[in-house]
C-alpha cells in the first residue's frame, strides 16, 4: 500500500550506498505521494526523477477528455466515459498511476536542480522530453526557478562575484542569500525609461500621478532584496500591480523556448497596464504612509526583526513574505496581518572526506513561544545573513562551548 511503501522507501533510501541503490529503492517501493527525488553520490553523479503518484492519463486522453469549462481548476477529465479513466502500467505498484518506466528521469555529472517547477528543466543544458505531459510540459518557468538555474550557471563559471568557479560551502551560502530579484533584472531599466519619458502617469482610478521621484528610487536600486535595499518595496508594489488590473500585454519580449531563463522579459513602457501599475504603486505607498524608498526590512519583519528576500513570484530565490506585524502573535501562518510565509528551514552542506560541513537556519526560530529566547534567536541570525554551524564529528561536538552532557544511569 502507498503508506507502507512510503515508510519502506524512506528506510531503503537511508540504507542506500550509491545512486544505483537509491534508484532501485525508488522504483521498487514507489512510496513518494507527491514530491520529487533529487540526489547525488560520492562519484559526483546527480539524479532527478518525479517518481510520485501521477494518474495514468495519456496525452491523447488529455486532448480528448479534458473539460475546458473547468479552466479554474487543475486538470479535470470527463468522468462520464471509461475511455477517460486512468490506465495501468505493469510496473506500477497500484493501478491507475504511471510506473517507473514512464517517470521523468535525468542523470548528470554536472547538476540537477528543482525550484518547484516541472521536470522539463531539471538541468538547463539538458531539457527533459518524452515523458507524459500530465507531469508538466514546457510552458516556461516562473521567475524563481529561472533565477535558480541562472544562479547555478553563474556559480559554475564564477561570474557572480562569489569566488572561483564551482560551489564551496561559503559560496553556496552567499548564493542563497544573494537576494537577487529576477523580475527587476529583466524589467527595471524599462520601467525607469518609461517614467523618465512620462513623469506623470495615469492611475487605475483615472487620476494623474507624479512618478518622477519613484523613477529616481528605482534607478538607484541595486535590484537585490537585501533588508536595507532602498527601492525594493516600490518594485514589489509595482510588480504585484501588473497582474491586478491587467489591461493590455505589458511584456516586451514574450516567452521563447530557446531562451527559457531570460524570457519573458522586459516591460513595454507604452502599456497601459505598466503605467497603471507604477502610478498605483506610488499612490498606494503614499496612502499607507510608506516612503517611496522604503526598504524590505522596513515592511517585512518577524517579531520586529527585518527579513531580507521577496516572494517567489517576483523572482527571489530566497522567498519570503511578511508584514511589519508578523510574528507578534506567536504563529507563523495565522489568517491575518501577522502572517509570514516562505523561507523557513535553510541548509547548506558540503560533503568532505572528513564528513559533512553544514550550516543551517530556522528563519522563524526554534520555539513558537514568544516568551522563549529561542523565538527569535535564529531570526536575528537570518536578518544579518549569519548561520548556525552544525557539529557532525565527535571532535566538533566536544568543541562546542555550549555543550552540556547528561549521563543516565540505571
Amino acid at each position: 500500500m502507498p503508506g507502507l511503501g512510503h515508510h519502506g522507501q524512506r528506510l531503503a533510501l537511508d540504507r542506500a550506498q550509491s545512486l544505483g541503490e537509491l534508484k532501485q529503492a525508488v522504483d521498487t517501493y514507489q512510496g513518494d505521494p507527491w514530491n520529487y527525488t533529487v540526489d547525488t553520490d560520492a562519484t559526483g553523479e546527480t539524479y532527478f526523477t518525479d517518481a510520485s503518484h501521477v494518474p495514468h492519463v495519456t496525452d491523447e486522453q488529455l486532448k480528448q477528455c479534458r473539460r475546458p469549462e473547468m479552466h479554474d481548476l487543475p486538470t479535470v477529465l470527463d468522468g462520464s466515459t471509461t475511455a477517460c479513466a486512468p490506465g495501468n502500467d505493469p510496473d506500477a505498484v497500484v493501478p491507475g498511476i504511471f510506473g517507473p518506466a514512464n517517470h521523468p528521469k535525468l542523470a548528470r555529472t554536472d547538476y540537477v536542480a528543482n525550484s518547484n517547477n516541472n521536470p522539463y528543466l531539471a538541468n538547463a543544458d539538458a531539457p527533459l522530453t518524452g515523458y507524459p505531459s500530465i507531469y508538466g510540459a514546457d510552458r516556461g518557468l516562473a521567475p524563481r526557478p529561472q533565477l535558480g538555474l541562472r544562479m547555478i550557471a553563474a556559480r559554475r563559471d564564477g561570474s557572480d562575484g562569489f569566488g572561483a568557479p564551482g560551489f564551496s560551502l561559503p559560496s553556496l551560502q552567499a548564493t542563497m542569500f544573494g537576494d537577487l530579484n529576477h523580475s527587476a533584472e529583466l524589467g527595471r531599466d524599462d520601467v525607469v525609461a518609461m517614467c523618465r519619458a512620462n513623469p506623470v502617469l495615469p492611475a487605475t482610478d483615472g487620476s494623474s500621478v507624479d512618478v518622477g521621484a519613484a523613477c529616481d528610487v528605482l534607478a538607484g536600486w541595486s535590484m537585490r532584496d537585501d533588508a536595507d535595499g532602498h527601492g525594493a518595496v516600490l518594485w514589489d508594489r509595482f510588480y504585484r500591480g501588473l497582474f491586478q488590473h491587467y489591461v493590455d500585454p505589458f511584456v516586451r519580449v514574450p516567452y521563447d523556448p530557446a531562451q527559457p531563463l531570460t524570457t519573458p522579459r522586459g516591460i513595454n513602457g507604452g502599456s497601459v497596464t505598466a503605467q497603471h501599475a507604477l502610478a498605483d504603486a506610488v499612490q498606494q505607498l503614499a496612502k499607507d504612509g510608506t516612503a517611496l524608498d522604503a526598504t524590505i526590512g522596513d515592511v517585512q519583519r518577524w517579531a520586529g526583526i527585518p527579513l531580507h528576500g521577496c516572494h517567489g513570484g517576483e523572482g527571489c530565490f530566497n522567498a519570503v513574505e511578511a508584514s511589519p506585524a508578523s510574528g507578534t502573535t506567536g504563529a507563523v501562518r495565522p489568517a491575518d496581518s501577522t502572517d509570514a510565509y516562505g523561507t523557513s528551514f535553510v541548509m547548506a552542506t558540503e560533503l568532505t572526506l572528513d564528513g559533512p560541513r553544514t550550516r543551517t537556519l530556522l528563519t522563524y526560530g526554534e520555539s513558537v513561544n514568544p516568551e522563549s529566547p529561542h523565538y527569535t534567536d535564529q531570526t536575528a541570525l537570518f536578518s544579518t545573513k549569519h548561520w548556525v554551524t552544525e557539529r557532525f564529528t565527535e571532535a566538533e561536538i566536544k568543541a562546542d562551548p555550549h555543550l552540556q552532557m547528561t549521563r543516565l544511569h540505571r
